[in-house]
């Protein structure tokens, strides 16, 4: 695998059984962390999933702006069929399934498993998990990297990759 399928979903919430996804972005990149190509989309949801957020999630969509384009987003199977697409054309060969990578990437997973299925069975079951590395760091060795948190996709994929070259940089000072 020469390339790292970055990716991060905004929810309405964290509990898959009752929440859904209202943002995906992705962001292809080789090894050196060299962005391919990227890709977001709000994803149009019911009324009714919106009305029911907690107040975290109400408050943190709504100051970043995303609440509002919530109804104009696009159709959940056709956000599906374009990331499909794009496994498609950066991964031709199925023998080659891209490795998602992100942070708390494990809860994005399970959104993807649930709503997205045949984007799904075209993932590797390994994953990247920045999260993991940060644990390490932060408890081991007291360093932490410092996230602005703007809870939009496209802008937390960057921030995770920023995240691990911070990480990386400490086994590695040229990356």
């Amino acid at each position: 695998m020469s390339l790292l399928f970055w990716l991060d979903m905004e929810m309405t919430g964290l509990d898959v059984e009752k929440e859904v996804i209202i943002e995906v972005a992705a962001i292809i990149t080789d090894y050196n962390f060299k962005e391919i190509s990227t890709y977001e989309a709000v994803v149009k949801q019911p009324q009714n999933y919106l009305d029911s957020m907690d107040e975290w999630n109400k408050t943190h969509h709504t100051d970043s702006g995303l609440l509002h384009k919530i109804p104009f987003g696009k159709d959940p199977r056709v956000v599906e069929k374009e990331l499909i697409n794009l496994i498609t054309q950066f991964f031709p060969d199925p023998k080659n399934k891209p490795m998602l990578a992100g942070n708390s990437i494990a809860q994005d997973r399970l959104f993807i498993d649930k709503y997205f299925k045949d984007f799904s069975h075209k993932l590797h079951y390994r994953m990247l998990d920045v999260s993991s590395w940060k644990i390490m760091f932060v408890n081991k060795l007291k360093k932490e990297f410092k996230k602005k948190n703007q809870h939009r996709a496209l802008d937390d994929i960057r921030e995770s990759i920023g995240e691990l070259k911070f990480y990386m940089g400490f086994i590695n000072p040229n990356i």
